[in-house]
C-alpha cells in the first residue's frame, strides 16, 4: 500500500498532478522538485514528514505527470511555472505553509514568495540556489548559451538530457551510488523522452538566466521578511556548490546550515536525516 495518495487539480489551464499525505488539519509543507525530476523525488520523504504535517508535492508543467493541453499554448519559463504553482496553491486553498525548494524548485518557490510573501512560513532549501557563487562549473556550457542564444550552443547542452546525464546527477558525488534506486533516474528520463519535452527543457535552460537576474530581489526578500531558512546541502553537487549554501547567512536572520556527504540529489539515501533536520528546525523557531 502506498504511503501517500495522488490527485490532479485544474490550475492555470493545466491539469496539475500532485502527491499528498498527512492530516488536512496539520501545518502544510509544500515540496517543490527540481530538474529533471518530479514529485517522485519526494517519494521517501513524504511519509516521514506526513507523521506531523500535511505534505503536498506538485509536478511542474513540463515535468512528471502534469498535463498541459496543446490549446493552452503554454510558454515554458520559470515565471510562468511559478504562476501555475501559485494557481495550484490557490486551488487547494492553502493559506500558510513552509516550502522545500530543490534545484528548479528554488526559483519557482522564491518567485512565489516574492508574489505572495504572506503565504511563506519558512524555507527549507536542499541544493536550492539563490546566489551567484553557488553556480558551479557544471553550468559553464549553459552559461555560454545564455550569452549567445545560438543553436550550436543550444545543441551543445543536449547531453544533459540523456540517460547518462540524468543518472550522473543522482550518482556523481554520492558515497553510496549503488543505494540510489535506479527507477528514480529511469522514470525521469522516460518522461523527459516524451515528444517535444527536450525542447521544453532546453528553453528552461536558457530561461534560467532570468532567475540569476532575480537573485538581488530574493536577497531583499530574505532581509525584509525575516523568513527562517534551513539549508541542507549535498556538498558534492557540481551544479550548486557549497558557497551558495553559505551565502544565505548574509541575508537570513534565522538560518541554519547542514552539509551532507551527498550528490545533487542529496535526498536520495538521506531522507531520514533531512526529515529530522526539518522537524528540529520547525520546533526551534516555532514555525507553525
Amino acid at each position: 500500500m502506498s504511503t501517500y495518495s495522488t490527485a490532479t487539480v485544474e490550475a492555470d489551464g493545466a491539469k496539475v498532478f500532485y502527491r499528498y499525505a498527512g492530516s488536512e488539519s496539520a501545518p502544510v509543507i509544500l515540496l517543490l522538485h527540481g530538474f529533471p525530476s518530479s514529485s517522485h523525488q519526494f517519494r521517501n520523504l513524504i511519509p516521514l514528514l506526513a507523521k506531523s504535517y500535511r505534505v503536498i508535492a506538485p509536478d511542474f508543467p513540463g515535468f512528471g505527470f502534469t498535463e498541459v493541453p496543446t490549446g493552452r499554448n503554454y510558454q515554458y519559463s520559470f515565471a510562468n511555472i511559478a504562476k501555475t504553482v501559485e494557481a495550484f496553491v490557490d486551488a487547494l486553498e492553502l493559506t500558510k505553509f513552509a516550502i522545500y525548494i530543490f534545484d528548479y524548485g528554488a526559483p519557482v518557490g522564491l518567485r512565489l514568495a516574492l508574489s505572495r510573501p504572506e503565504l511563506i512560513a519558512a524555507i527549507f532549501t536542499q541544493n536550492g540556489n539563490a546566489y551567484e557563487e553557488g553556480l558551479g562549473d557544471s553550468w559553464a556550457p549553459i552559461q555560454k548559451y545564455w550569452v549567445t542564444g545560438a543553436q550550436p550552443d543550444r545543441d551543445g547542452i543536449r547531453p544533459f538530457l540523456t540517460l547518462e546525464g540524468t543518472k550522473s546527477q543522482y550518482v556523481d558525488g554520492s558515497p553510496h551510488p549503488a543505494a540510489i534506486q535506479p527507477e528514480a533516474y529511469y522514470l525521469d528520463q522516460a518522461l523527459m523522452d516524451r515528444a517535444g519535452n527536450k525542447e521544453i527543457q532546453l528553453d528552461l535552460f536558457y530561461d534560467y538566466r532570468n532567475n540569476v537576474a532575480l537573485y538581488p530581489k530574493f536577497h531583499e526578500y530574505f532581509r525584509a521578511s525575516g523568513v527562517p531558512v534551513l539549508a541542507v546541502w549535498g556538498k558534492n553537487d557540481g551544479f550548486f556548490i557549497p558557497p551558495g549554501a553559505e551565502a544565505f547567512a548574509r541575508d537570513v536572520k534565522k538560518f541554519e546550515l547542514h552539509f551532507l556527504d551527498a550528490s545533487h540529489f542529496a535526498l536520495e539515501t538521506n531522507e531520514d536525516k533531512i526529515a529530522r533536520y526539518i522537524e528540529t528546525f520547525i520546533q526551534k523557531y516555532g514555525i507553525f
